[in-house]
């Protein structure tokens, strides 16, 4: 039978326009030519985009990261060591994306969203992109609402404010870690959430790290993100940006969040890993060349937007590990530069029982005072110098020389500030308490005392500052700090300060045959007069 080409073209044409192609499901796909140590190359995938997610089987997704003439460098999520060469990998089109929304709170869960704790599957409400251009300079606005971390230490001398980026920076056990955790349990009852991201930590150490915020009642306004020391390079990597995706959930709904990194060092190790396997070039100490952007982009995510936006803010807290204090070390020295400050741990003073150990010398905010209430402003004030001076001033006082008066009383005035700015894990304490306890070391309350009494005495002033003048406390944490204030907070403490170490009968009034009665309280503002009469009893508390 003879077909004419006509008939031919008739019928293809036919068949062609009677063709559905809404079911038709195109899609580009790649194959592996290589893995390793959770790196894999891809050929045939032409199209791919840098960050785009790519589906591998048993589970496994793909991050694309190396574009390349002939092939995709992509590091792999999940269990990799299934995926083997020739598997087929497909393109989704879509950049990584993190689970993020209510849902996640009090959860433990990995970088890609999936719970670790075993309370069941995460339903998350919506998806956030891992990396995200930070708001430009006229989304912002000044950074100047408090952020307390209920630690004297720095709520009065180097505050945080919401915003904020403040750098944690510090030997290993030193005590880093605690502060942020003191901090998270501080605001559990404020309207902050906190995601406290750990990074190469054991996974024994991060379920008590759960406990020890559960037990405090602050675990279920808090996210805990894993990548577990065991974990691969990609996983470790992905950490940190998995966390403050899901900050900026509660950040761009105008709510408060807080994010910790704990510790940008194993992130950085990390990257240099997997940049390496990646075939990047290698640059100083062995990390490419935009290790400094690797964090820089992830910390300029922190910002106090304008009230257009919502006025919602997100703060970090990044940890740095330093080597026998080297703050001077590449990864440390970047960091720095990024943020808006570091609070300095140093060995020395946590191993002499100083909690936190805090080098006041180094550590610095450079919000400064915009980020503290007026009443701790103006009572802090003469603190960061003072203790300054004592450090310096600790050195010479070792050799056992004779001091003159004045060295005597700066050394004497030191000890007594140390040891009122210490403070125990796990205890963060109201802002109104610590203006209270600031204020009776600062204005010379306590210079009578003897050093080992310092505690007990602060301890039980905040306590009958608390229970006889609760409207005072009131006005303070609000930031009224007027003469009428201060008047009022001066005799309040000036009452306790007088009763303090006498037997007291059932009216509280001092016994008359009591053994332990103090001197009178001495006020900074004291006339040379009183001041030279007094050396001589000051220099009893101070050894020679």
């Amino acid at each position: 039978m003879d077909i004419k080409p006509d008939e031919i073209t008739s019928i293809l044409k036919s068949r062609i326009e009677g063709l559905d192609t809404s079911s038709a499901d195109l899609t580009e796909v790649g194959t592996v030519l290589s893995v390793a140590d959770g790196i894999c190359r891809i050929h045939g995938v032409e199209n791919c985009m840098s960050f785009e997610m790519l589906d591998l089987p048993h589970d496994v997704t793909g991050l694309a990261l190396n574009l390349e003439s002939d092939n995709v460098g992509a590091v792999l999520f999940g269990e990799w060591e299934r995926i083997s060469e020739g598997d087929t990998v497909r393109r989704t089109k879509r950049l990584l994306e993190i689970p993020v929304g209510e849902e996640v709170l009090g959860r433990i869960v990995d970088p890609l969203g999936n719970a670790l704790d075993g309370k069941g599957e995460i339903r998350a409400s919506s998806t956030r992109p891992a990396e995200h251009k930070a708001p430009g300079v006229v989304q912002r606005q000044p950074v100047i609402e408090p952020m307390n971390t209920g630690l004297k230490a720095i709520d009065s001398m180097i505050p945080i404010g919401r915003g904020q980026r403040e750098l944690i920076i510090g030997d290993r056990q030193t005590g880093k870690t605690a502060i942020a955790i003191d901090t998270i349990i501080n605001n559990k009852d404020r309207d902050l959430v906190c995601v406290y991201v750990a990074i190469g930590q054991r996974k024994a150490t991060v379920v008590q790290l759960a406990k020890t915020l559960e037990d405090a009642g602050a675990l279920e306004n808090t996210i805990i993100v894993m990548a577990a020391a065991d974990e691969s390079a990609p996983v470790k990597f992905l950490a940190p940006y998995a966390g403050c995706a899901m900050a900026e959930y509660f950040l761009y709904s105008g709510r408060a969040a807080l994010t910790i990194y704990d510790d940008l060092t194993k992130h950085a190790y990390a990257y240099r890993q997997m940049s390496l396997l990646l075939r990047r070039p290698p640059g100083r100490e062995a990390y490419p060349g935009d290790v400094f952007y690797l964090h820089s982009r992830l910390l300029e995510r922190a910002v106090k937007l304008n009230d257009d936006l919502g006025g919602g803010s997100l703060t970090s807290l990044p940890v740095i590990e330093t080597q026998a204090g080297d703050v001077s070390a590449y990864i440390p020295t970047n960091v720095i530069s990024i943020t808006d400050g570091q609070i300095f741990l140093e060995p020395k003073l946590f191993y002499s029982g100083v909690r936190p150990a805090i080098n006041v010398g180094i550590s610095v905010s450079r919000v400064g005072g915009n980020a503290q209430i007026t009443p701790m402003r103006k009572v802090a004030g003469r603190l960061k110098l003072e203790l300054s001076q004592y450090r310096e001033l600790e050195a010479f006082a070792q050799f056992g020389s004779e001091l003159d008066a004045e060295t005597q009383k700066t050394l004497a005035r030191g000890e007594r500030l140390v040891k009122t700015l210490n403070q125990n894990e796990r205890q963060p304490m109201p802002i109104e308490d610590q203006v209270v306890q600031v204020f009776a070391a600062t204005n010379g309350y306590l210079d009578r005392i003897t050093v080992d009494k310092v505690e007990k005495f602060l301890h039980n002033l905040a306590q009958d500052v608390r229970g006889n003048e609760p409207e005072l406390l009131k006005k303070i944490a609000a930031g009224d700090w007027s003469d009428e204030i201060q008047q009022q907070l001066d005799g309040a403490v000036a009452r306790y300060a007088e009763g303090f170490g006498f037997d007291l009968d059932e009216e509280g009034h001092p016994l008359e045959d009591s053994q332990d009665a103090p001197r009178p309280s001495q006020r900074a503002e004291e006339t040379e007069e009183s001041a030279d009469e007094t050396d001589e009893k000051e220099t009893e508390a101070v050894p020679a």
